[in-house]
């Protein structure tokens, strides 16, 4: 009784049975509709947001967060830089690196990028470590000249633990007949597996003194490594240490380095959401003929209440009412549903490989095996409001319709 009266009218219009059963089939299958795109839409970024979680999560295992590291030359105050680094709270851990593109040869010849490290501090920066499937990265003991291969390098190669590789490098030596190429033999004593191609296929990790010998660097390094707390942080951590440390250092972090990468994951989510966004705007459409039907249907109600002194906005306000809770009832639904759906995703993944005897995301093909998923709550509220005023602009037309009844014409025929 407190309500204004088109609040209390529009629902009444809502709970009410309409003497025409198809305008009512119309507004469920708005409903339905609604709350179908809201639940597709919901899980399929979910599940999008999830890979790239994954993504990123296996990239920043074997990747640093920032590098410091000098123009042109190697960097020989590594060690006053390593100090700085785990002197500032924000830094988990740092190492100094040295990084190469080499061409190695076994069976068969493969580009890959030459990684020095010191394995006692590489833990701090990297779980290089705990990839291992075969050796231990501790083989990588100085003048060793041991190597660890990614697994699919190895593969492609041709390589297996105890093998000869040669390194060659673009660093070359002047000799009588012109410069030659730098050549060292290197024997593989571990295969890593990171879960992630462009490590798996495209590095080789050797220690840090042996390929400082090989190019002739003496005590210097390419730079140094850092783990952060906060991977946020990484150029602002970046920035402040070749501050410290004086003179020009060129800084990068995990964004800039992958910017492309990311770029791409985001325009193709964006594009999925665009796309999904169309079966709410189905939904949309179809509120659109039931309550031009409706309208229609009540022609003679709005001509009574009209006479009774109902104004025109009075009136629309009745219908938007209407749709609107129409629209409500149909996101709820649909945001309800997307959030059961995806929280029992992986579940339902395991009842139809079970069901249909195969396996949707097989080891030997997929490095992500199952379906990961990131339940965004940003995600969630977007898609709930696009819904809403996809579902409110769609009561304005009818609602603006019936507020152009003229009650005599209306009640002409009655």
């Amino acid at each position: 009784m407190f309500k204004p009266i088109s609040v209390a009218i529009g629902l009444r219009y809502l709970r009410a049975k309409r003497r025409n059963g198809f305008i009512s089939f119309i507004s469920l299958a708005s409903i339905a509709g609604i709350a179908l795109g809201v639940t597709a839409l919901i899980t399929t970024l979910a599940v999008m947001s999830g890979f790239q979680r994954e993504i990123r999560d296996r990239m920043l295992q074997m990747a640093a967060h920032a590098t410091v590291s000098a123009y042109g030359e190697p960097l020989t105050e590594w060690r006053l830089a390593v100090d700085k680094a785990q002197a500032d709270p924000r830094v988990a851990g740092a190492a100094p690196y040295i990084e190469k593109e080499a061409l190695l040869s076994a069976t068969r010849q493969q580009p890959a990028i030459i990684r020095g490290v010191d394995p006692a501090q590489e833990r701090k920066v990297s779980v290089l470590a705990d990839k291992m499937v075969e050796g231990k990265l501790d083989s990588l003991t100085p003048g060793s000249f041991n190597i660890v291969l990614g697994k699919e390098l190895a593969l492609w190669m041709g390589a297996q633990v105890g093998d000869s590789v040669v390194v060659m490098t673009a660093d070359g030596r002047s000799t009588p007949m012109g410069a030659m190429p730098q050549l060292k033999r290197f024997t593989v004593s571990g295969i890593f597996e990171a879960g992630y191609n462009e490590f798996d296929k495209g590095l080789a990790v050797v220690n840090m003194h042996d390929i400082q010998r090989v190019l002739r660097m003496g005590e210097g390094v390419t730079g140094v490594r850092l783990r952060l707390h906060d991977m946020d942080q990484a150029w602002d951590v970046a920035r402040d240490l070749s501050v410290s440390l004086g003179g020009p250092y060129r800084i990068s972090d995990w964004s800039s380095d992958n910017a492309n990468m990311f770029r791409a994951l985001k325009m193709e989510k964006t594009v999925m959401a665009i796309l999904l966004s169309l079966i709410i705007a189905m939904g949309a459409f179809n509120l659109v003929s039931s309550q031009v039907m409706l309208v229609t249907d009540k022609q003679a109600d709005i001509a009574i209440q009209r006479t009774l002194g109902l104004t025109p906005m009075s009136v629309m306000r009745i219908f938007v009412v209407q749709g609107t809770l129409i629209g409500i009832i149909g996101t709820v639904l649909g945001v309800v549903g997307g959030i059961v759906l995806t929280l029992n995703l992986e579940h339902i993944l395991k009842a139809i490989e079970t069901l249909l005897g195969v396996q949707l995301l097989p080891e030997d093909v997929y490095y992500i095996t199952g379906l990961p998923t990131d339940l965004q709550t940003s995600d969630v509220v977007i898609i709930a409001g696009v819904a809403l005023a996809m579902a409110f602009l769609a009561t304005l037309y009818p609602a603006w319709r019936a507020a152009r009844t003229a009650p005599a014409e209306a009640l002409r025929y009655e």
